[in-house]
């Protein structure tokens, strides 16, 4: 039995060894390429410079309906630019930005300035930062965004000193702009006065028929009134000469000039001191009083009352200033050490681009630094503004900052104040005279 056995696997072990011996061959593999050098690793897409990140700081005093809805827009322009960057919306509330600047002034003389803040341009941020060296040029801007040829010249020598160029303007206001009440002007067939005569004889009129010919609001409104008649009586010539030493604050046609003004107080409400400047325009609304000279943020209060632009109030150069821009302007500058510059810097291109103007001006109620803005967004009165924006010459505004230093400024304004008081035009020649020799502009 066990014989049987062996027998067996033996002869299973033969039959499979046959089967292996049988079976076909292999595939042989195919042959392959000969070896090659490794391929070249195929270059990194080179990524576009990254944008500005971080914190920026913006000190402004706009907090009012129009002025606080034009900053977002102007803002809403950058962040869609610069999303990395937060901005801090930083305002202190105050009129016209007294309360801010001296916030500011604290700020920058302690060494901690904001990333960039609201300034008139012109000697109220030359003649307090740039003097004392707490600034940088923004020239080097200028030249790369192409700014220099959309800028009028006579705003750039504004903006400059020493050869540079210092902040740069995001608006325009006029400050020499007569506002009139439609209604009382057709009523009495009176055009709106193109020279002092013209006021004179108009005002008379008015007079004569019970209604105050020209609303005037506190101090400082009385101010605004005296250069537009200093320039209207002098011409853009003589007026941009008063604040340089061209023209003689002693000669006989600032002596002109000053009786000009004398005679228009003759012809304003007797509450003036009482009122601020938008209730002296809220007299022009009520009938109350027919004209009112007044920078064109008075426009914003009309149009917030109701009224439309040509319809119930019209408006002209001040008495005597066709021809004349008296101009004032909000801008921004690069301060020495600001915190994360290169965001400041993103934010001054913002400003002086043609958006971010065209975003900002028709809702604050001005028109844009350039020249190059986009008409269709702007009403009929603004309209009129970059019109006479690109012809006329361009003077600046005592009383916003631009024509001189902060000091002078407030001698002319305690000037007037005595003046309003005593209205004797000799005395007031000669403060007029100190106060620009204690300038260091007259000898």
């Amino acid at each position: 039995m066990l014989k049987k056995l062996y027998l067996l696997l033996a002869l299973l072990l033969t039959v499979a060894m046959l089967l292996i011996a049988c079976a076909p061959p292999a595939p042989t593999a195919a042959p392959t390429k000969a070896p090659t050098a490794p391929p070249t690793k195929a270059p990194t897409p080179t990524k576009a410079p990254a944008g500005p990140s971080g914190k920026l700081e913006i000190f402004s005093w706009w907090t009012a309906g129009g002025e606080a809805e034009g900053l977002e827009a102007l803002l809403k322009v950058f962040h869609e630019r610069y999303p990395d960057v937060e901005v801090i919306n930083a305002t202190v509330a105050g009129g016209a930005g007294v309360d801010a600047r001296a916030v500011l002034a604290t700020r920058m003389q302690g060494g901690n300035p904001p990333g960039s803040f609201q300034v008139h341009a012109g000697h109220e941020l030359i003649d307090t930062y740039v003097v004392a060296g707490q600034m940088e040029p923004v020239t080097f801007l200028y030249k790369q965004e192409g700014w220099l040829d959309v800028y009028p010249q006579d705003l750039i020598e504004i903006l400059s000193y020493e050869g540079d160029i210092w902040s740069v303007p995001v608006n325009i206001h006029r400050a020499n702009v007569l506002w009139y009440n439609k209604a009382i002007f057709e009523k009495n067939n009176l055009q709106p006065p193109a020279t002092m005569e013209d006021f004179f004889k108009a005002a008379e009129t008015l007079k004569a028929a019970g209604i105050t010919p020209l609303a005037l609001g506190e101090t400082w409104t009385v101010v605004h009134l005296f250069e537009t008649v200093l320039l209207g009586s002098l011409g853009p010539e003589a007026y941009a000469g008063l604040w340089t030493g061209k023209t003689d604050w002693s000669g006989p046609e600032v002596t002109k000039a000053l009786n000009n003004f004398d005679r228009m107080l003759n012809y304003v409400n007797e509450d003036y001191a009482a009122l601020s400047w938008d209730q002296a325009t809220q007299l022009v609304i009520d009938g109350t009083a027919a004209m009112n000279i007044m920078g064109d943020w008075a426009e914003g209060y009309f149009k917030a009352q109701g009224w439309t632009p040509g319809v119930e109030f019209g408006w002209a150069p001040s008495p005597g200033s066709a021809g004349a821009f008296d101009a004032l302007s909000d801008s921004f500058g690069l301060p020495k050490d600001a915190p994360n510059r290169e965001a400041v810097i993103a934010w001054l291109k913002v400003c002086g681009s043609k958006d971010g103007q065209d975003a900002f001006n028709p809702i604050k109620g001005s028109i844009p630094a350039r020249t190059d803005g986009d008409r269709s967004l702007y009403d009929d009165y603004l309209k009129s503004a970059m019109d006479d924006f690109a012809k006329d010459t361009i003077v600046p505004s005592l009383m916003h900052g631009a024509a001189a230093s902060p000091s002078w400024q407030q001698d002319v304004i305690d000037a007037v104040s005595l003046f309003i008081a005593k209205r004797d035009v000799d005395a007031f020649q000669k403060a007029l005279s100190s106060a620009c020799v204690e300038a260091g502009v007259c000898k």
